[in-house]
């Protein structure tokens, strides 16, 4: 595929299966470093842009933000403090999280499950 990077012995043995087929070879080039450019955004915009989209759909365009992560499966993983307290889940932070973090609630059968 175009773009995708491949070890040399990798390049020569594909260029080997096409030059036996009579087809063009693969050229090779450096890598080019992948260059960025950072984007002033309004609030509105950059709370749409988040990763989680509970967290998105909280803001505005709730039904827009909601039929589309529907429609395309996706899945919050609750990182965030807004998500987590939207579902009403304990949210990832203070001091004491980390003696928290390996703490199953839950009932007797489902922990003998």
């Amino acid at each position: 595929k175009a773009g995708q990077i491949i070890s040399s012995r990798a390049l020569r043995d594909e260029n080997s299966i096409l030059r036996r087929n009579d087809k063009n070879l693969v050229e090779a080039r450096d890598a080019v470093p992948a260059t960025a450019e950072p984007i002033l955004q309004g609030i509105t915009r950059a709370s749409l842009q988040t990763k989680s989209f509970i967290s998105a759909a909280s803001f505005q365009e709730t039904t827009k933000v909601l039929n589309e992560a529907a429609v395309h499966g996706k899945e919050d993983y609750l990182e965030g403090l807004k998500e987590n307290v939207i579902v009403g889940k304990r949210i990832p932070a203070g001091t004491g999280m980390r003696d928290y973090d390996k703490l199953i609630v839950g009932s007797k059968e489902e922990m003998e499950n």
